[in-house]
């Protein structure tokens, strides 16, 4: 096994982790803070921006999970497959739930939509600090 895929994929793993957690307790919560006037630009330019940061980073820990899978030794295919499953987990998070929580304060700030926001996102913070752990227990298990 190739240990560069491990270290690839906790670094992708680590960056999500981290930036995660910057927009969960800064980021998020800030929202209300823009003003109902700026907030459709500012939701539309947020979520320009951070695509171009989080899905290179985020298809790397996906093609890295997937090599994991494939390359592990049997003995550690549970923490592989565990994972891909929270990896899946947080994607189908972020299509049907932030996503459209995201879409509809582009169309103007709604108080509702920004604090679900802020208390669904709790479901990617959780699963990717998980994954962090994993990825590092895995490195270190090498």
């Amino acid at each position: 096994m190739m240990p560069w895929i491990l270290l690839v994929h906790a670094a992708a793993t680590w960056f999500m982790t981290g930036l995660i957690w910057f927009v969960q307790v800064v980021h998020y919560p800030l929202f209300d803070r823009v003003g109902t006037e700026a907030s459709p630009r500012y939701a539309v330019d947020h979520q320009r921006r951070t695509m171009l940061v989080v899905m290179p980073v985020m298809l790397i820990e996906a093609l890295t999970a997937t090599a994991l899978v494939w390359l592990l030794p049997t003995s550690f295919q549970t923490a592989a497959w565990s994972g891909m499953a929270m990896l899946v987990a947080i994607w189908l998070s972020t299509a049907f739930v932030q996503v459209p929580r995201h879409a509809k304060l582009r169309l103007g700030f709604d108080a509702r939509a920004s604090s679900a926001l802020v208390t669904s996102n709790w479901i990617r913070t959780v699963l990717w600090t998980a994954r962090g752990v994993l990825a590092l227990w895995l490195l270190s298990a090498q």
